[in-house]
């Protein structure tokens, strides 16, 4: 009930015509941003940042929020029109919906994406509604050390669940790392790697490199391969609409499935784009349709948009709860929080309730102010891809420099985000994954405080890392996950059955 009466309280922070507004120019701006492939959820969040610093926190964070669930649902629009996927998370998308919409069943394949993409988050909101604050109080009892045991647990788990290749992922965070450290030592007062520039005194501010790792690198990328736009046009009437939505009840096993991997796989470091994937398999594996999979099946579009909604959204539970981001986006929030002077965590559960509320019924009347606006609005933004990619492109890139230029009002910021778009350019030229950067370079210092302030109280003692049941558990379950890939290949060899001599396989036995 004390979450329930918050909830309601949170309702009526947000319910105002300013905040309600604000959400729809979000939602408007974030299906934009999904629908241009140069453009992603965290370049958005962060490119737009830098406008919300004269509005209050909650005004701010509904409209950053919104931005996001836009882009979730944005994606969807060019993967099932254009087989050109938005976002990242919307490939798996284009498997069954670009078919469909050869078929002449565009219109069906939208609102099957967009009703789905509502499901998975809400799904998401209602376990995030009431686990948060159970986390929140929970992590009240962490210090210096259970804290850095978190963030251990994050990085870890990066390295050892993650899907690329360990040696990519540990390169990625250690430039975060090595990031994270330029500037004024927080603990000792001490310069660090600023070469004897004065401009380095104040670090890399992570939103210049998100705006260039994300965005100039995504547009460099785009440029070198050349899009060129074309597609099927789409309309969507309400005898669509309603047609579909009596079809989805038969898929509300695929639904629920896609859900709880879109939860889970939002919680832990790994993203909507491998839920997407994931829950598409498990339903081709499934479904009795399976077959057909890949060729224009309805399923094959709601499994991954379910998946997507619900980890993106869920990804926000351990940063509001432990100041932990469950993905590049929520990184990019965590940094707003702590521009606007929040620390994320759960005393932000106790000091701030109305903020944290109000964004919780955001997210609730976000996702359904954005299923209005797609579903009412899919002509005119398939139309924007109408526009040549060489005009959209200098556009954006513009977007970024003004963005950049406004943090901190100086011409070096823009220079650091071209060269920060070069690295991620780079990077995804050759298949190293930006999360772990974004991810090292957001709480890289804030381990290291936490680390050393765990070393200052135990004289130099690790132990102290498994000083009581709760940081102990943490810890080594940090290191079980670190360390899974090797563990899993070693059960797997004792589990495979050993081999017959083929001399003795072929003795008779008596």
């Amino acid at each position: 009930m004390d979450e329930l009466n918050s909830l309601l309280q949170g309702f009526a922070v947000v319910l105002t015509p300013l905040n309600m507004g604000l959400m729809l120019i979000g939602i408007t701006l974030g299906v934009l941003i999904g629908v241009l492939p140069g453009l992603g959820g965290a370049n958005g969040v962060a490119i737009l940042l830098p406008l919300t610093f004269t509005m209050s926190p909650t005004s701010a964070i509904v409209m950053l929020s919104c931005i996001y669930w836009g882009a979730l649902f944005g994606g969807a629009i060019t993967s099932i029109l254009f087989n050109i996927p938005g976002e990242p998370w919307s490939v798996a998308t284009t498997f069954d919906g670009y078919p469909l919409a050869q078929k002449g069943h565009a219109g069906q394949a939208l609102t099957a994406a967009f009703t789905s993409s509502f499901v998975g988050a809400l799904v998401a909101v209602l376990m995030i509604t009431f686990l948060a604050p159970m986390v929140a109080r929970f992590a009240l009892r962490f210090g210096a050390p259970e804290f850095f045991a978190v963030y251990l647990l994050t990085f870890c788990s990066f390295v050892g669940m993650g899907k690329g290749s360990p040696f990519k992922i540990l390169v990625s965070m250690t430039i975060g790392f090595a990031l994270a450290a330029v500037g004024m030592d927080t603990v000792t007062g001490q310069l660090r790697m600023t070469f004897g520039q004065a401009e380095l005194m104040r670090g890399f501010d992570f939103l210049i490199a998100v705006i260039g790792l994300f965005g100039i690198g995504e547009i460099l990328l785009s440029m070198e391969e050349g899009l060129a736009f074309s597609g099927k046009a789409a309309r969507i009437n309400p005898k669509v609409v309603w047609e579909t939505w009596k079809l989805l009840p038969r898929y509300w096993v695929t639904s629920l499935r896609s859900a709880l991997v879109g939860i889970w796989m939002g919680i832990t470091p790994g993203g909507a784009t491998p839920a997407s994937f994931m829950s598409y398999g498990l339903a081709k594996k499934m479904s009795r349709n399976g077959a057909r999979f890949g060729t224009g099946e309805l399923e094959g579009v709601i499994a991954p948009e379910t998946a997507a909604h619900a980890a993106g959204t869920s990804a926000l539970l351990p940063m509001l709860a432990l100041g932990i981001p469950g993905s590049p986006t929520a990184a990019v929030l965590l940094g707003g929080l702590l521009i606007w002077g929040l620390q994320p965590g759960p005393l932000l559960f106790v000091e701030q309730k109305d903020f944290v509320w109000g964004l919780i019924a955001s997210m609730y009347l976000g996702n359904i102010a954005g299923l209005i606006v797609v579903l009412t609005t899919v002509p005119l933004f398939a139309s924007i891809l109408r526009i040549p990619f060489s005009i959209i492109a200098p556009v954006i890139i513009v977007i970024c420099a003004i963005g950049a230029y406004t943090v901190h009002n100086a011409m070096l910021d823009i220079w650091f985000m071209l060269g920060f778009g070069l690295v991620g350019y780079l990077f995804k030229k050759l298949d190293y994954p930006l999360a772990p950067l974004v991810l090292a370079l957001v709480l890289g210092d804030k381990a290291e405080d936490s680390f050393r302030q765990s070393m200052l109280v135990s004289q130099g003692d690790v132990t102290i890392m498994w000083s009581n049941p709760l940081v102990g558990s943490i810890t080594t379950l940090a290191f079980l996950l670190l360390f899974w890939p090797l563990i899993s290949k070693l059960l797997g060899l004792v589990r495979r059955p050993k081999k017959l001599d083929p001399i003795l396989a072929e003795q008779p036995v008596d």
